[in-house]
C-alpha cells in the first residue's frame, strides 16, 4: 500500500479539509497503536475500549495519520486526522477502493474446517506463477479482510482472502466487499452451531460467499457434501467439485498416510504423486481444493507438486514438536470443533509409536445447547486400545468424561481439570510423558492450551 492522504480522503469521503497534509504518504494501516509500522494510517475502532484514546500513542509510535469519528470532538490539531462517520466503514471502503485500484484476481476461502490451511495451500500453489498476497494469520472478519486488502503490494496479481463467519450476513458482506473471481467452500461442519442451530443453516450461511461472486466467477466446493450439492444447483456461475467420490471433478485416487507427510494421487494427473508435509488424511481434501483453484488459473501439475511439498502453514495448525524429554507433540491449539476434533483423534489413533498415545482435549466453544451431546460424541473416536490416556480440560469436557466412563474406558486413564488448572495439567504431563510417547493437544483457543505447549515443548 502506498497512497497520499489526498487520495485516501477522497476514497473515504473524509469530511474535513486536509490541504496542509494532502501529500503525507501512508504505507500501511493498523488498528493496534502499540504495533504499527512507521507511516501507518491508524484506525481507532470501537471495542471494549474506544480506539480514539490511543490515537496519541499511535502517532508517538510512528503513525502518519489517523481516522477520527465525527461524533468525537477533535482534540488533536497537530497531526493529520481524517474525519469520517464511522472509522470501521471507512476502513472497509478504503480496502474496497484499493482492491479496485490494484485489480488482482480474488480468491475467497471459507469453510467450517480447513479454511486457513486451504488458504495457505492456494497461496503456495499460485505463488509459483503469480505475485500473491494472502490473509495474515486469521484476519478473516470485517476488520481483517480490508486490512488484508490494504496490505497488498502494488504488483499483487492474486489475493487469497480467508473469510470467517459466526452469523448470517457476514459472508454476504465480505463477499460483496471483495467480489471474488473464485470462491472456495472447504466443508460444512458444526463450528458455530450455537449461532445457527443446524448444519443446514450453516450451509446456507456458507453459501453467502457466492453472493458477491463475479458473473464469470467459479465456485469451488466439497462435492461430497449433499448440503452444498443441493444449494449449488441453481447457481449461475461455474462450479468445480473436489472430494473423494468418483463423480467429483477433482478427486484423490489413492492416499498413503505417513507419520509426517501424506502422499496421494489425483484423477487429473494420474502419474503424479503429490506430497503434503502434514498429518491427517482430511488435509488431502484441503489440498484438492487448492489444486482445483490452481487448475482454474492454469498452474501446472509440476508447480503444484512443488508448492504443496513446501507449503508454509499458518502457526498453530497441527504442528509437530518435541517435549523436553523427547516425546512427540501434535499441537492443534488454535481452534476446535467436533468435526476437526474427531478427525485429529482418528489421526492420532493411527500414528505408529513405541509408547503411549495421549490425548489432551479442551472445551470446544460456540456449540450452544448442543455442546454436551457434541462433546460426548468424541468418545466414539477414543478407544483405549489406541489412545491410552486422556486429559480433559474445561466444564464442557465433563460430558466427554461421562461418555467415556459409560463406554467402559478405564477411569484411571481419564484425567480431568478445570479451565484454570493448566499449571496442574502441565505438571502432570511433565511427570507422565516418556520419550517414546505421543501426545495430542487440541482445544478451542479460549482454553489456552498453547500455554501448556510452551511449557512442555523442547526449548
Amino acid at each position: 500500500m502506498k497512497m497520499n492522504l489526498a487520495e485516501i480522503a477522497s476514497a473515504i469521503n473524509a469530511q474535513n479539509e486536509i490541504e496542509q497534509w494532502k501529500d503525507v504518504e501512508v504505507t500501511s494501516v493498523s488498528f493496534d497503536s502499540r504495533h504499527l509500522d512507521s507511516g501507518a494510517l491508524f484506525i481507532p475502532l470501537q471495542g471494549a475500549h474506544d480506539g480514539h484514546q490511543y490515537v496519541e500513542t499511535a502517532f508517538t509510535n510512528g503513525a502518519a495519520a489517523s481516522l477520527w469519528a465525527s461524533d468525537h470532538e477533535v482534540t488533536d490539531h497537530d497531526h493529520p486526522l481524517l474525519v469520517v462517520d464511522d472509522p470501521l466503514k471507512a476502513l472497509q471502503e478504503l480496502g474496497k477502493y484499493y482492491l479496485r485500484k490494484i485489480n488482482p484476481l480474488v480468491v475467497a476461502v471459507t469453510g467450517s474446517n480447513g479454511k486457513t490451511t486451504t488458504k495457505d495451500m492456494i497461496a503456495s500453489i499460485l505463488s509459483t506463477q503469480f505475485n500473491v498476497t494472502k490473509t495474515f494469520a486469521n484476519f478473516n472478519n470485517e476488520i481483517g479482510v480490508p486490512v488484508t486488502l490494504l496490505n497488498m503490494e502494488s504488483n499483487t496479481e492474486v489475493v487469497v482472502v480467508e473469510m470467517g463467519m459466526d452469523r448470517f450476513g457476514q459472508l454476504d458482506f465480505l463477499s460483496r466487499l471483495v467480489c471474488p473471481d473464485v470462491a472456495v467452500i472447504t466443508m460444512i461442519g458444526e463450528a458455530h452451531i450455537e449461532f445457527f442451530g443446524t448444519r443446514d443453516k450453516i450451509a446456507d450461511a456458507k453459501m453467502e460467499i457466492a453472493n458477491g461472486l463475479k458473473e464469470d466467477g467459479i465456485l469451488v466446493y466439497n462435492g461430497d457434501e449433499p448440503l452444498l450439492n443441493e444449494r449449488t444447483k441453481d447457481l449461475e456461475q461455474e462450479t468445480v467439485r473436489f472430494g473423494r467420490q468418483l463423480d467429483d471433478d477433482l478427486y484423490a485416487t489413492s492416499v498413503s498416510v505417513g507419520t509426517r507427510a501424506i502422499e496421494f494421487r489425483v484423477n487429473e494427473w494420474p502419474e503424479e504423486v503429490f506430497t503434503i508435509p502434514m498429518v491427517g488424511e482430511y488435509n488431502v481434501n484441503n489440498a484438492l481444493a487448492a489444486m482445483a483453484v490452481g487448475k482454474q488459473l492454469h498452474v501446472t501439475a509440476a508447480h503444484m507438486k512443488q508448492a504443496l511439498a513446501n507449503v508454509e502453514l499458518t502457526e498453530n495448525r497441527a504442528e509437530w514438536f518435541k517435549s523436553n524429554n523427547g516425546a512427540q507433540i501434535l499441537s492443534d491449539v488454535y481452534n476446535s470443533n467436533p468435526t476437526a476434533a474427531k478427525q485429529v483423534l482418528d489421526t492420532l489413533a493411527d500414528m505408529p509409536t513405541d509408547g503411549k498415545r495421549i490425548a489432551v482435549l479442551g472445551d470446544m466453544l460456540e456449540l450452544g445447547d448442543a455442546a454436551p451431546r457434541l462433546h460426548a460424541s468424541l468418545a466414539e473416536h477414543i478407544n483405549s486400545d489406541k489412545i491410552s490416556e486422556v486429559y480433559l480440560v474445561g466444564t464442557l469436557m465433563q460430558s466427554l468424561k461421562d461418555a467415556l466412563v459409560a463406554d467402559g474406558y478405564p477411569e484411571e486413564a481419564i484425567h480431568y481439570y478445570k479451565a484454570d488448572q493448566l499449571d496442574q495439567l502441565t505438571s502432570d504431563l511433565e511427570t507422565t510423558l516418556t520419550a517414546s510417547d505421543m501426545v495430542l493437544l487440541k482445544a478451542s483457543h479460549g482454553i489456552h492450551l498453547e500455554k501448556v505447549l510452551e511449557a512442555i515443548k523442547e526449548q
